[in-house]
């Protein structure tokens, strides 16, 4: 039976394609049978988004946009509102800033502060990791574990399962352990060496995505790739089509 949970893309994965024809990118989008996108810095392009939303009936649960380094975060959750997002992640905080126990509990303080603050605009704030949070340990535990330890209860947490992996986690034991707080997920797929110009289709490279899946049965799927040896829709519609069967 196929998967009821809801299943997205992140637009990042066809940027180019947006930076030549944003209307004509997300159009094609639809017609792959896709329903759901996660836009990146969609602050900066909102109304471009909302007429092509309009023109496809595609919608956007969730949203990435620097948040947390951003000096009117203000701006940023109107953006997200006007896009009907129930959801804001911020994508990426340098590796730097995830090396000390007293770093990354500030991080923490922030991103607390900025989960009351978006409830305001009646949106969740949360965090998506790349390798380093995983790959940085802090007396023995992961970075990104000491930094849940600090987050309030409202933040959210988009786990990107193949920079997890790559990272050193045992990615399904990871969903298994952060439990409800994680709200969505990035599927991916591809080598553990982390060469992202070697990403696959879900189901197809080293990353254990039937595990993946079976540990956080409640968050929704978000297809990415950073990068893609062939033509990314084709790429995308195959870890849709994969996932529409295996996902359960």
């Amino acid at each position: 039976m196929p998967t009821t949970t809801p299943t997205s893309v992140q637009l990042y994965s066809i940027r180019d394609a947006i930076a030549d024809d944003l209307d004509a990118a997300v159009a094609r989008l639809a017609e792959i049978g896709l329903r759901h996108v996660e836009p990146y810095a969609f602050h900066e392009r909102t109304d471009d988004y909302l007429r092509a939303f309009a023109a496809t009936g595609l919608t956007a649960p969730s949203g990435h946009a620097p948040v947390l380094a951003a000096e009117t975060p203000e701006a940023i959750f109107d953006a997200a509102v006007a896009l009907g997002m129930g959801t804001v992640i911020d994508p990426f905080l340098p590796a730097e800033e995830w090396q000390t126990a007293d770093q990354v509990a500030r991080l923490a303080e922030r991103a607390n502060g900025l989960a009351v603050l978006a409830a305001e605009w009646g949106l969740q704030f949360g965090y998506h990791n790349h390798a380093w949070e995983l790959g940085t340990r802090i007396d023995g535990r992961h970075a990104l574990e000491v930094f849940v330890d600090h987050l309030a209860p409202e933040v959210v947490l988009e786990v990107d399962t193949y920079w997890a992996a790559v990272g050193g986690a045992d990615a399904p034991a990871l969903l298994t352990a952060l439990g409800d707080r994680v709200r969505l997920i990035h599927v991916k797929d591809g080598t553990l060496d982390g060469d992202i110009e070697r990403q696959q289709p879900a189901g197809s490279g080293e990353v254990d995505v039937p595990a993946i899946l079976a540990a956080a049965p409640s968050a929704t799927r978000v297809i990415e790739y950073d990068a893609y040896a062939g033509d990314v829709f084709e790429g995308i519609a195959q870890s849709l089509a994969w996932l529409t069967e295996h996902d359960r």
